[in-house]
């Protein structure tokens, strides 16, 4: 997607950046190995085609899609500093670890806005609405699906992969962090806001989609049997809301808390 072309978002621990050319060959290296291909459902590729699909999805706009850096304390935002702004191209983000992606598939054309400053009410009306049709549902209905790949052994169980999430699924909704944490979290991002801001090369002080994606349309599918993922969903507030025999696996479903 071109949108988020010039966008650098930054966090604590990953900083998230545009999956450009130079990304390809280590990617191409994660996609030789079978269990990453089956988790991602992927096939696999020569590396010419993965520099095709690379270019494929930075011109499609259902495709958004970051690459995840392992962060370093140089790119934090100074003491008494409330954000910091890094350019894509800047020389530091190529020497910090490559450890894996982030993606939103989208599907459907995305509902425009109404503008209405009360974001928890209209999100709790259109999850009713949803469950009121959801025996009904239509093929035209807009869904953005969320992947999370940490490929990088060293680096998983780390944090890294909720963060880059949360980081992401801010970013596409324009929705505050809190909306994708649980309690305990809220607490901690509140005690350390500074640090987890983010910004692209603009004067906005949270960048989001130009066309921001309704929060009650994220949606996942993991293997039923990949509980460490659907925990992680159940942190961001996603919930299963269909289970599918045939696949082995569960949809879930992004939900205000109460």
């Amino acid at each position: 997607m071109k949108a988020n072309a010039s966008t650098v978002l930054v966090g604590q621990k990953v900083i998230l950046v545009p999956y450009e050319a130079k990304h390809v060959p280590r990617y191409h290296e994660w996609m030789q190995n079978p269990e990453l291909r089956e988790l991602t459902a992927s096939e696999e590729l020569s590396l010419e085609e993965e520099f095709e699909m690379q270019r494929k999805w930075r011109e499609d706009e259902d495709k958004l899609t970051f690459i995840v850096l392992a962060s370093s304390d140089q790119l934090q935002p100074n003491s008494g500093s409330d954000s910091v702004i890094i350019d894509p191209n800047d020389s530091h983000l190529d020497v910090l670890p490559m450890v894996g992606d982030v993606n939103l598939f989208l599907s459907g054309e995305i509902p425009s806005s109404s503008g209405s400053s009360d974001r928890t009410r209209e999100m709790k009306i259109a999850v009713k609405n949803q469950e009121d049709e959801q025996e009904e549902e239509e093929e035209d209905e807009f869904t953005a699906e969320a992947e999370i790949m940490i490929a990088e052994q060293a680096y998983r169980r780390q944090g890294l992969a909720l963060e880059a999430l949360q980081l992401m699924l801010r970013y596409a909704t324009g929705c505050y962090m809190e909306h994708f944490s649980s309690a305990s979290e809220n607490t901690l991002l509140s005690e350390s806001s500074s640090s987890s801001q983010f910004h692209s090369q603009s004067s906005e002080p949270f960048p989001t989609l130009p066309n921001p994606i309704p929060p009650t349309s994220l949606l996942c599918r993991i293997s039923e049997g990949n509980a460490p993922s659907i925990a992680l969903f159940e942190k961001l507030g996603f919930q299963v809301t269909k289970r599918v025999e045939v696949f082995e696996e569960v949809e879930m479903r992004w939900r205000p808390r109460s």
